[in-house]
């Protein structure tokens, strides 16, 4: 059996503000094309299909063509919710959808696999929606559920009981943060060893596969437990992972082999950093003008109208950070301890200068041109 291990979609998120939707469209039109060539049985996508639990109508739309070409391909498709979909709304739409496409969100049919069939027999598969430790602690009597790992261990002893049952190949789908994974800054929420949100790679024991979901890069965390990733791009951050899906093959004793597959990038991501002077004119920029673009500007001193001067040249910037070359470290004095000890309005100026310009105070020609100002202003009083 062949199987697609995707996940993460976030259909409908903004990236800095701008649409993404037709730039996943054009990922999952390739994703789709690889399940057909690639003659893939089942397409697995393991949670956050959806980025909002109250998703626009063209989320719903985009969500409902895709899985329809996956199921025109002759494969079996699995949906489970993540902790980003409403468990609720992706079950509805469950009921509008064709045979062959499963979406799983009941934590209490987790132990109820999906059974489909090869050369070899049968396969299970079992769908673990997001599980909220706050909201399914009641859901099983006698299961004592405070954290990501008591849940999903609970989940996951009940599976491998189910396993130990049925006696056949099987694989698991989970949307969880594991212990070993590297999260991405500014994407997934900061994951500390040993937080209540991490779950032991030994929760996993059992089945042939885990495919997993939550986490936006592709992660191995041993040969049957894995981390798809998300298909497009959704923060700087994650600009040099890769995007694609594992391809999985299962014989008849169980796991036979794992292959990547690459998906398109429709735009790349840069970070830039240089004086705005550089950026604007350098001809060594010229190959990332189409590129989303987060620029970090070196300049001593804040400069005017940043971002629009920077669009005109990269389209597609999208961060605009002031980050100044060699600047001092702070220090404890505050901008109000400055002026409390000033004695003049060149003091003041200077404090002010220092407190705007990460500790860089004026420069001598600053100085000269700030002395000559106040003079000037002095003269001008004393004539009134």
């Amino acid at each position: 059996m062949r199987i697609l291990h995707t996940s993460d979609w976030h259909i409908g998120r903004t990236f800095h503000g701008n649409p993404t939707l037709a730039a996943l469209g054009e990922v999952l039109e390739a994703l789709v094309e690889q399940v057909r060539v690639n003659e893939v049985d089942v397409v697995i996508v393991a949670g956050d299909v959806f980025d909002s639990s109250t998703p626009a109508a063209p989320a719903y739309t985009l969500l409902t063509d895709t899985l329809r070409a996956l199921a025109d391909t002759g494969a079996s498709v699995i949906v489970t919710s993540g902790n980003h979909d409403s468990a609720a709304r992706l079950g509805f739409q469950s009921a509008l959808l064709r045979e062959g496409i499963h979406v799983v969100t009941d934590p209490l049919a987790l132990d109820l696999p999906l059974t489909i069939r090869d050369e070899h027999g049968e396969v299970d598969f079992y769908g673990i929606p997001y599980l909220e430790p706050t909201i399914v602690r009641n859901t099983w009597e006698g299961a004592d559920l405070r954290s990501q790992a008591q849940t999903i261990g609970h989940a996951m002893s009940l599976v491998r009981a189910s396993i130990q049952r049925r006696g056949v190949r099987s694989v698991a789908i989970a949307h969880c943060f594991a212990v070993g994974v590297e999260a991405t800054p500014g994407v997934e929420r900061e994951v500390r060893q040993g937080s209540l949100d991490m779950v032991p790679l030994s929760a996993f024991d059992g089945p042939d596969y885990v495919a997993l979901g939550h986490i936006h890069g592709r992660q191995q965390l041993s040969d049957r437990v894995r981390y798809s990733g998300a298909p497009l791009h959704y923060s700087f951050g994650e600009r040099d992972k890769p995007r694609g899906s594992w391809l999985v093959d299962l014989d008849a004793e169980g796991l036979a082999q794992i292959e990547w597959l690459p998906l398109p990038v429709p735009r790349r991501l840069v970070v830039l950093r240089d004086t705005l002077e550089a950026l604007l004119t350098d001809p060594a920029y010229s190959g990332v003008e189409d590129a989303w673009v987060s620029v970090e500007y070196t300049d001593r001193t804040p400069q005017r109208d940043t971002m629009r001067r920077l669009q005109q040249r990269f389209p597609f910037c999208a961060v605009v950070v002031h980050v100044p070359h060699g600047a001092k470290v702070q220090t404890t004095a505050t901008y109000r301890d400055r002026l409390r000890t000033a004695t003049s309005d060149e003091e003041r100026i200077e404090a002010f200068l220092v407190h705007v310009r990460a500790e860089e105070g004026a420069s001598a020609a600053e100085r000269a041109l700030i002395r000559e100002i106040l003079d000037e202003h002095a003269r001008a009083e004393a004539l009134v």
